[in-house]
């Protein structure tokens, strides 16, 4: 990710862009990240690259423009666009029922509004389609959030974990659990995406894993990203940490003792399983800004890729149902399939224009395609939850305060 030529030349200030680089340092230096990495691109070529800090804080391994990271909800988009790859094949329609490829979902039932225990339900009078999922209305949700649904997802481990079985056993089981509400009537952040992950080894007929190879990873050149670590990049994998009762770092997890490591995955979550780098996951999201294209080769169409793009909400994610977990304002912001858009950054309150597209990890990763800049942004760290520091609203301010065009 070597930078080809100055940044003024791409429409950035040099100096401007250094405070980037002062507002990692200042929170590896307070203890508040292990380490940090940010890249901006223009019109495909480097703007800003550079990274501090530590990818193990406790073996003093420095941070480095490779390492390895947990991407958790990145995966999202990814796994996203592979689902769209096989629409684009003519093989489903959007508003297809998931019943008609996961019989799983049939006659599902939903929560009574206002529902206190698990079995107070009622069969859905909405079949939860593909695009619901895709656009995280289907009614499903994550075990962090609040309700008695999510406290069955937490008491039966429905995290899709890389060790809790299959994805088909997984999904299987959350198919004989009620729904959260009425497809379609809400958005709700949760384990959508990892059915949609499902749907792509159905429809393609080929695990997710080998199918992502095959369709994104292979073409885009994505050496490094994987639900597994090879046992010969574990010297790369970082660290994850937690804040502890002091705000101070705590381990969660290392290479040593990670639940990565090759031959343990079981299930490959499409919704947050993947590892991979910033130059890896730069490529994909490179894909995105030239709307499906890499190189010679086009990986998706032109108008899948600004499909995919919009905002498939009927007004704002506020107006859908604000996630309680989130770090930012959902005001002023849709969603696409698998991914925030933009709508209005004055309502929204953060720096940002119409259109751009991307998502965040539980790590505090994040990364987003801006076509009217034509320019991606994407950081790195590991340290979780994502909403403990307000991280995202100052990296979007930090960028656009260096663009000078």
């Amino acid at each position: 990710m070597e930078k080809t030529c100055k940044p003024e030349a791409l429409g950035f200030s040099s100096s401007r862009l250094e405070n980037i680089t002062d507002w990692m340092k200042k929170y590896v230096e307070a203890g508040k990240l292990p380490g940090a990495q940010t890249v901006i691109t223009r019109g495909g070529e480097v703007a800003y690259s550079d990274w501090t800090g530590f990818a193990d804080v406790e073996r003093d391994k420095p941070w480095q423009e490779n390492t390895i990271a947990r991407f958790y909800s990145m995966t999202k988009p990814v796994t996203s666009f592979a689902l769209m790859a096989l629409y684009e094949k003519g093989l489903f329609h959007l508003d297809d029922p998931v019943e008609a490829f996961i019989p799983a979902f049939k006659d599902m039932r939903v929560l009574r509004k206002n529902a206190t225990t698990i079995d107070d339900t009622e069969p859905c009078q909405t079949k939860p389609t593909i695009h619901h999922l895709l656009t995280h209305c289907s009614g499903l949700t994550y075990d962090f959030n609040l309700g008695v649904l999510e406290s069955l997802y937490a008491e039966e481990k429905m995290d899709f974990g890389p060790r809790r079985g299959s994805l088909e056993e997984q999904i299987n089981r959350l198919g004989e659990m009620p729904l959260k509400f009425e497809p379609g009537s809400r958005w709700n952040y949760g384990v959508s995406t990892d059915v949609v992950g499902r749907l792509v080894e159905v429809i393609s007929g080929k695990s997710l894993d080998v199918y992502l190879q095959e369709t994104f990873l292979d073409p885009l050149g994505m050496e490094d990203t994987a639900f597994d670590l090879a046992a010969g990049k574990t010297d790369r994998f970082a660290a994850s940490y937690t804040p502890d009762k002091n705000g101070q770092l705590k381990l969660v997890e290392n290479a040593e003792r990670t639940v990565y490591a090759e031959g343990t995955v079981e299930g490959l979550s499409g919704g947050g399983g993947l590892l991979s780098t910033a130059a890896d996951y730069l490529k994909f999201a490179e894909m995105i800004r030239q709307r499906g294209r890499h190189g010679s080769e086009q990986i998706l169409g032109t108008r899948t890729v600004d499909f995919i793009m919009q905002n498939h909400m009927p007004g704002d994610l506020a107006s859908m149902g604000q996630p309680v977990f989130s770090e930012v304002s959902f005001a002023g912001v849709g969603f696409g399939l698998g991914g925030w858009v933009m709508l209005d950054p004055p309502k929204a309150q953060m720096m940002g224009n119409p259109g751009d597209f991307g998502w965040g990890g539980m790590a505090s990763t994040v990364f987003w395609v801006d076509p009217l800049e034509d320019m991606v942004v994407l950081f790195l760290t590991q340290l979780l939850p994502s909403s403990y520091y307000p991280l995202r609203k100052e990296l979007r301010a930090l960028v656009h305060q260096a663009l000078i065009d």
